[in-house]
């Protein structure tokens, strides 16, 4: 086996954590160095993994030697500054979503991207899913009919939820935050790459009258690809959490719920899982790693670039904004 590709992570909040346990476990990357300055979260992982380099700075980190790739997992305004200086040492580099609330900043990155053939991806957990695979093929072969409608529905019983509570304030905030951009906007991914950009017709936010708190619903109208799409999301109302994405066909439906949990039917009849959730999350976070050393090592990769995360970004703030 070839020597494994050395990452290093910005950002060891709840998702810098999960990856960084994804990638020792992955038989080609490997974790090399990490940075926060979140003192507990630091201290955290050196209990996990006591023999993993904490750098001093994100420069210190990026500055790592034989560093090739990097995963930015810090908030979504410090999260194009990383990935520049990422470019300026030659890295590929892996950034969560949301991209950035920074569109024009965005653009000239993009535009970097291209002009100088960086390695660049953002993180959608869906982007490798065999949910995604199955809506694609469907819409390209017609298996389930005419397309009719795609509905996109989501609550959550608190927002943050309990375990994003480390994460810090920005997540509750409106300037970053809030359960559209960090949740909808998965699915939105999904709707674009299997159906095409979508355009915003109504979309009707709630925020509380504190001008600062992250919106607590969201009622919207959508086209893509020539079909009708609805958006409803809430916070509270006793309600568990739950996500579920559905398109509706002529001829039958396909539905993703819970993330990674993937069920058709044909016509009107009994709704069939694929594979179980479990099943499914663990062939798409393979995949997915996959991808990213496909990306490091310069080869064509399925992962989303720059560009299709600040589409899927533009459609999130129109939502956000009010229609």
């Amino acid at each position: 086996m070839s020597e494994r590709i050395d990452i290093g992570i910005i950002g060891l909040g709840v998702m810098g954590q999960r990856m960084l346990a994804r990638l020792t476990e992955h038989p080609q990357l490997r974790p090399a160095a990490a940075w926060d300055p979140n003192e507990a979260a630091v201290a955290q992982v050196r209990a996990q993994l006591p023999q993993l380099p904490i750098a001093r700075s994100a420069e210190a980190l990026i500055a790592t030697d034989g560093l090739r790739g990097l995963y930015v997992a810090s908030p979504p305004a410090s999260h194009l500054e990383h990935a520049n200086r990422g470019f300026d040492a030659g890295l590929a580099v892996l950034c969560e979503k949301p991209l950035t609330v920074d569109f024009a900043a965005a653009r000239t990155t993009i535009t970097r991207i291209d002009a100088e053939n960086r390695s660049a991806a953002v993180n959608f957990s869906l982007a490798s899913s065999p949910g995604l695979a199955t809506m694609t093929t469907a819409v390209k072969d017609g298996s389930i009919g005419k397309l009719e409608r795609l509905d996109i529905e989501v609550a959550f019983e608190q927002w943050p939820r309990a375990w994003q509570s480390a994460a810090g304030r920005w997540l509750a905030e409106r300037a970053e935050g809030g359960f559209t951009r960090e949740v909808i906007s998965h699915f939105v991914f999904v709707m674009q790459r299997a159906l095409g950009k979508a355009k915003v017709l109504a979309s009707k936010p709630d925020y509380p009258g504190d001008g600062k708190s992250a919106e607590r619903a969201l009622e919207a109208r959508l086209e893509s690809g020539g079909i009708p799409v609805t958006i409803t999301g809430r916070v509270g109302g006793n309600v568990a959490d739950f996500n579920r994405m559905t398109l509706l066909g002529s001829e039958g439906a396909i539905e993703l719920h819970e993330w990674f949990g993937l069920r058709h039917r044909k016509g009107r009849g009994e709704w069939r899982p694929v594979r179980t959730p479990l099943e499914n999350r663990q062939i798409g976070q393979q995949t997915q790693l996959d991808q990213v050393v496909a990306m490091v090592e310069g080869r064509a990769h399925k992962l989303p670039g720059f560009g299709e995360a600040l589409a899927v970004q533009e459609t999130i703030e129109a939502l956000l904004q009010g229609k």
